[in-house]
């Protein structure tokens, strides 16, 4: 395989684990939208109040446990683990599971691009439990054994990476990220707004405004209703070790009590990753399968060998 191969492949499995961390904390809508929908005076309610309503949007979510989703996706320089890689938008759009993890998405963007170059416009990715499986497509698959799906199990991948602090914690974040749980992040926030009633797809939506640091969160040590102490504790450990500072978090609930519009801003260390999300379907039936293991190339292997050639710089 070329070196200009393994570094895209690097790349793209980077922003892979980005995606997989955060899909499931927002989706894709359309933010303008969001943001010119017309506005009805908020009438005045306390911090309590809209926690309460927060609260019940994160119940009825973990329930559902599937939607369909869009999203796009802001990501800076380095982002993603890699000087340079990965920067750029990226679109996604198809189903999601939380319970259990799973996804079918395609995405297409900026973002899948090495060193200019396009990658191949569209890739659809799959995701089950904590496995990744993109399709390169038939131009990839001829540097990779002529397989064209690129597997990475994402625990295997970040001892692989050789510890880099996002790659790892982005990996860790990965298995447990969902709109409940970032309905939870908003819930902690001590600043937590309830900004009125807007017209989202047509129909009436209440629009919540919240930030959150990182101490913010862990001072807030009592567990979510609804959500176990435990559930709460790796949460707050997987956005330590990803080295996300700070939230900044807009959401937009319908008359069912689902959010149906989140817009994000997660502060990290290499910068301001943002992104724009849209659910509907939801409790939609969610029905992922791997693609067959002789067609898919495995880069967590690629990337040991790399790293065993380098003395481990990989």
């Amino acid at each position: 395989m070329s070196k200009s191969v393994k570094r895209a492949g690097m790349s793209l499995a980077a922003v892979g684990i980005l995606v997989a961390a955060t899909a499931g904390c927002q989706s894709g809508g359309d933010s303008k939208k969001a943001a010119e929908a017309p506005k009805k005076a908020a009438q005045q309610s306390s911090p309590k109040d809209a926690r309460t309503a927060l609260q019940a949007a994160y119940k009825k979510t973990s329930a559902a446990k599937s939607a369909k989703v869009t999203m796009k996706l802001s990501l800076p320089a380095g982002a993603t683990g890699t000087a340079g890689a990965g920067a750029g938008d990226m679109e996604m759009s198809g189903i999601q599971s939380w319970d259990p993890a799973a996804m079918d998405m395609t995405m297409s963007g900026s973002a899948l691009a090495q060193g200019g170059k396009d990658l191949g416009g569209k890739i659809r990715m799959v995701q089950l439990d904590n496995v990744m499986y993109m399709d390169m497509g038939a131009a990839a698959a001829k540097e990779m054994d002529g397989k064209h799906w690129m597997k990475m199990d994402l625990g295997a991948l970040a001892g692989a990476a050789g510890g880099g602090a996002s790659t790892q914690a982005l990996t860790g974040s990965a298995q447990k990220q969902d709109p409940a749980q970032q309905l939870a992040i908003l819930t902690d926030s001590p600043n937590v707004k309830h900004l009125g009633t807007e017209q989202i797809d047509g129909a009436p939506a209440e629009h919540y405004k919240g930030t959150l640091t990182l101490d913010e969160m862990a001072a807030n040590n009592q567990a979510l209703d609804g959500m176990s102490a435990q559930d709460r504790q790796k949460l707050l450990d997987s956005v330590k070790k990803a080295g996300i500072k700070s939230y900044d978090t807009e959401l937009w609930i319908n008359k069912d009590g689902y959010p149906v519009q989140m817009n994000v801003g997660m502060n990290m260390s290499e910068g301001k990753v943002t992104m724009s999300a849209h659910y509907t379907d939801y409790g939609t039936k969610v029905a992922v399968t791997a693609p067959p293991a002789a067609e898919t190339f495995d880069i967590a292997e690629m990337m040991k060998g790399a790293g065993a050639g380098t003395g481990g710089a990989a």
